[in-house]
């Protein structure tokens, strides 16, 4: 805001005052308002954005010593600057307020042109100060931004540590279920559908899955084209991880029904260790591999339409709680044969 389009309040118990005051600062191009107590100004103030207060000392009921605490303590008042108006015998009181965060101080009778130099004086101190202001509250807004961006991209955890060290290394975990969706026949789909009719369903099952990975506490860690892929145990620790898994697969596979009719999921899951880690520097990836994942992803390449295919190591870890069938052992791409569980009902 430009000096002349500067909004000040007028305190003054003194009605000649008010008007003198005011008629000066409206020559200088000031607009103001005026207040004849200081309950009236503490109203005004919580009404109207003002740049500046010329506050008497001496009023009656509320004086402007206490108008002027009642400001500074006030979050949303405190920031705007305050010159105190009192006789030259009222010198012990100026003092305090000042004190008490006063900007300035005027003494009866004051000409007008040291007025003038005192509010222009003040009126520049809050325009930096409103500007340093606006600048901390944009830099704090570009911050959460950036953290809320990094939150969707990498796992809360990651983040804290990438924040503190900037550098994540690469860990060992254990015990993690992970998890494997692919839509079956998608290429084929493509082929026939437009891109844009693809992208909306594929977009709809990949929002819906996120949720079903927050319900049942499975680390979503990427999709790949039409593969969704996570993991249960890996930064939360859950009783069964591969039970997580089995039911964020049964309900994707009937979220994705409601998405698309004609499409329909594999699901496949593997239990065991993986490394997890940041790849990348310029656009940051939380990953994670090895050969629990190399056998999940490979569970699920062989997996029914809309089933939920499991490895041994994992059906054992949930045989109380579903029932399935076994396949017996099935050759996996690059492995020795393993034997497969379908799970066919969660208990």
């Amino acid at each position: 805001m430009s000096e002349n389009e500067s909004l000040i309040l007028v305190v003054d118990d003194n009605e000649m005052n008010r008007d003198l005051l005011s008629r000066r600062l409206h020559s200088k191009g000031h607009k103001t308002r005026m207040a004849e107590d200081g309950q009236q100004a503490l109203d005004s103030l919580k009404s109207e954005a003002f740049d500046l207060v010329l506050l008497d000392y001496m009023m009656p009921k509320i004086n402007g010593y206490q108008v002027l605490r009642e400001i500074k303590s006030d979050p949303n008042l405190q920031h705007i600057p305050v010159i105190m108006i009192s006789a030259l015998s009222d010198m012990e009181g100026v003092t305090k307020c000042i004190e008490a965060g006063a900007d300035d101080y005027l003494f009866k009778p004051f000409k007008p042109a040291l007025l003038g130099a005192r509010v222009r004086s003040c009126l520049e101190k809050k325009y930096f100060a409103d500007k340093e202001r606006q600048y901390r509250e944009d830099l704090e807004l570009e911050k959460k931004r950036s953290d809320d961006l990094l939150r969707v991209i990498l796992p809360s955890s990651i983040v804290e540590e990438l924040k503190k060290s900037r550098h994540v290394p690469p860990r060992l975990y254990q015990n993690v279920a992970v998890m494997f969706c692919d839509i079956v026949g998608f290429t084929e789909y493509c082929e026939s559908h437009g891109p844009e009719e693809v992208w909306s369903y594929l977009q709809a099952f990949v929002e819906a899955s996120e949720e079903i990975s927050l319900k049942h506490q499975v680390q979503k860690i990427k999709t790949i084209g039409d593969a969704f892929m996570g993991c249960a145990g890996l930064f939360t620790q859950v009783t069964n991880p591969v039970l997580n898994c089995v039911r964020a697969g049964w309900d994707m596979i009937h979220i994705i029904k409601q998405v698309n009719p004609e499409w329909s999921l594999r699901v496949g899951i593997h239990i065991g260790s993986v490394v997890g880690g940041i790849v990348g520097h310029r656009q940051y990836l939380f990953d994670i591999w090895g050969d629990t994942v190399n056998t999940a992803e490979r569970v699920q390449s062989i997996a029914t339409p809309n089933g939920v295919s499991v490895t041994n190591d994992s059906w054992e870890k949930i045989q109380n709680f579903c029932e399935g069938k076994s396949s017996g052992p099935v050759p996996l791409k690059g492995k020795t044969p393993v034997e497969i569980y379908t799970v066919t009902k969660i208990k």
